[in-house]
């Protein structure tokens, strides 16, 4: 079998999923995935996010612009992650045993994206149309072949996919110990250990007064971008006085984003594929 062919360049998935402002989205996403309680277990049994905060951060942003720009590199990508994750089981919190690859398991953090993008981009820009929404979702679709998954274990259209949605926020979200982690203002966080060397000094220097400021924005970015039925499922809250702080915020972001030249609006690897891709015409 040929491997999958990942989202086309001419599509939204191009246009967005490398930007900066999209991915303000991902600590959303993140919480979403992990509120699954068997995905919840499996981070918390067997990720690194604990004690290399910044490097796992920097290698899930990697792997997911390779599902959309990499190319002939994604779907070897999308191979190394099902090898990655062979050894992911145990037992979750309800006492179910669990394997990372199990189809329904491993769909869900998958489809968490579509609902987080959807909601996301309603604050950071324009909202989507019915047709481009549509247009999005079978983009995703692509994604996820990408991953491995089979179309029988996703939802093959919009009509398809919501209540599946909502059957997965009744019957199965809970809030996991490692979305309480993800949301916590209290937990520490060690300064980041990328970048050049004399920020890096500044910021092991600056963290303690830094670090309280940016958890509260972390944690204020992760709830607010959640949509609201995935947030109450989530058992997270939310106020009329935050939900005007994050239409205030994203009142800004929609501004500034379009105006940034491309350098400064999107990663290296998606800046790179798309200059890549001018230059073939």
């Amino acid at each position: 079998m040929p491997d999958p062919a990942p989202p086309p360049p001419d599509g939204i998935l191009w246009d967005i999923a490398g930007e900066y402002r999209t991915l303000l989205a991902l600590p959303a996403a993140m919480a979403l995935q992990v509120a699954h309680p068997a995905v919840g277990a499996g981070v918390d049994e067997h990720s690194v996010f604990r004690t290399d905060p910044w490097g796992r951060g920097e290698r899930s942003i990697r792997s997911l612009l390779l599902w959309v720009y990499g190319g002939e590199a994604a779907a070897a990508e999308g191979r190394r992650l099902r090898a990655l994750h062979r050894d992911v089981r145990g037992t979750d919190t309800r006492g179910r045993h669990y394997h990372a690859l199990t189809p329904a398991n491993y769909a869900w953090v998958h489809a968490t994206g579509f609902p987080v993008h959807r909601h996301a981009r309603a604050y950071l820009g324009e909202p989507f149309t019915p047709a481009q929404e549509r247009q999005l979702y079978a983009e995703w679709l692509q994604v996820g072949r990408v991953l491995g998954l089979h179309d029988r274990d996703m939802p093959q259209s919009p009509e398809e996919f919501w209540p599946y949605y909502r059957r997965m926020l009744t019957e199965e979200l809970e809030q996991t110990a490692v979305v309480r982690e993800l949301i916590a203002v209290d937990r520490p966080v060690p300064p980041p250990d990328r970048g050049p060397r004399a920020l890096r000094v500044a910021l092991r220097v600056l963290w303690p007064l830094l670090w309280p400021g940016l958890a509260r924005f972390r944690r204020f970015l992760t709830v607010g971008l959640l949509p609201p039925d995935a947030r109450a499922a989530i058992g997270l809250a939310w106020t009329p006085r935050q939900e005007r702080r994050l239409i205030r915020f994203g009142r800004v972001v929609r501004r500034i984003g379009p105006r940034l030249p491309e350098r400064l609006r999107y990663a290296p690897v998606a800046r790179r594929a798309r200059a890549a891709h001018r230059a073939r015409g």
